[in-house]
This record gives C-alpha cells, sequence and structure tokens, in this order.
C-alpha cells in the first residue's frame, strides 16, 4: 500500500511535536533532579605564586607549591598553566640539578650580555607612558632608580613566560627529573633586596 504523499508534511509535523514533548520533559526531568554531573564536576581554580627570587639570573624550583595548589583545587583531570606575570621573569619546566643550573646561569649570560649597546637602557632617547603621573620628567627619574635590563627582556622571550601540564589521577604529569622552574633575568631590587615575584596558577578540568 503507497503512502499517499500529500500526506507527508502532516506526518513530519506529528513525529516533529512528539520528539519536541520528549525533549521537552527530559529538561524538565533534568532540573527537578538538580545540576547535571558534568556541571557538579567541573572545577577551576586561580591563586598567585609569590616567589622570592635570588640575585644575578636565579632559577627557583616551585614543584611543591604548585603541586599543593593542585591537590588544594581537587581536580583529578585537567591541565594546569603557570604564568609570570613579569615581562623579565620565565616559567619553564626543566631539572633543577645545582651543576646544570650554574650551566643554565652561564649560558643565559653569554647569550644576552648586559653589556652590550641595547637601544632600551638609553632613556634618553626613549619617553614615557602618556598616562605617566607626572609626566614624562617623573617617569624618567623613576626609571633611573630602575636596573638597566634590556638583556633581560630578552632572554624572557626567548624562554617563555608560561607553561601548560596535564592533570592525571590528581597529579600533575611531569618526568621524574622535571620541575617547574622560576627563572628570574632581571637581579636584585634596588638596594640589594631579594625581589618578589608573582606566578599566576590556574587549574581547569575536572573532580571526577
Amino acid at each position: 500500500m503507497w503512502l499517499d504523499s500529500r500526506l507527508l508534511p502532516l506526518l513530519l509535523v506529528v513525529c516533529l511535536c512528539s520528539c519536541g514533548r520528549a525533549f521537552v520533559a527530559s529538561l524538565s526531568a533534568c532540573r527537578r533532579s538538580g545540576p547535571s554531573l558534568l556541571s557538579m564536576s567541573l572545577v577551576t581554580h586561580y591563586e598567585e605564586l609569590p616567589v622570592r627570587t635570588l640575585s644575578g639570573i636565579s632559577l627557583n624550583d616551585v614543584t611543591k607549591e604548585v603541586a599543593a595548589i593542585v591537590k588544594k583545587s581537587e581536580c583529578k583531570e585537567g591541565v594546569l598553566t603557570v604564568m609570570s606575570k613579569h615581562s623579565t621573569v620565565s616559567v619553564i619546566v626543566q631539572e633543577y640539578e645545582p651543576r646544570f643550573v650554574d650551566d643554565a646561569r652561564q649560558f643565559l649570560h653569554d647569550l644576552a650580555p648586559p653589556n652590550r649597546p641595547w637601544l632600551h637602557n638609553d632613556l634618553d632617547f626613549r619617553t614615557g607612558p602618556p598616562d605617566w603621573p607626572g609626566g614624562d620628567e617623573a617617569w624618567r627619574a623613576f626609571r633611573a632608580t630602575q636596573p638597566v635590563n634590556a638583556h633581560s627582556h630578552i632572554l624572557a622571550m626567548v624562554l617563555g613566560n608560561s607553561e601548560s601540564i596535564p592533570i592525571h589521577k590528581g597529579e600533575m604529569k611531569i618526568g621524574t627529573y622535571q620541575q617547574i622552574l622560576v627563572v628570574d633575568v632581571d637581579g636584585c631590587a634596588p638596594g640589594g633586596e631579594r625581589k618578589k615575584r608573582s606566578i599566576a596558577v590556574q587549574i581547569t578540568g575536572s573532580s571526577v
């Protein structure tokens, strides 16, 4: 028996209405039962890690501190991002072995020697930000108190300012000889005081 083609549009409307009613009923049931499993398991966590860095080019191991933040977040599966909030501080994943640290410091010093005639260091040919309080002269007076650090910006640019690390079963999945290192390439603060650097830690994932 052949179906009259004139009935096809009517049958299509009936089917769509039935499917729509089933979807609405299912959605209502989900709402009555509370939040979905996905929304209950979503984890987002952010905090900033303070790091006191040493003189010269310093490599600072923050693996334990970051691992503690991951544990506190209760994230089981996801991704961790560690990012420097400074233009002369980098974040890398590398081995933290004392003799390698000395090798790395020497290599970075040779890669971008501080005594090169860097244009960034010549304040006489630079103007300050247009909204600097007190204008250009106030900015120049401020800059005179800061380190001459064009080489530090170059090194930080080469090293990069962030790392992403997978989280699996509640733990960072880094290698046996890998640590999370904060590399400050800008030396001491004026007066020789250790600098307090700020490292952003963002965790996104699931608690199940």
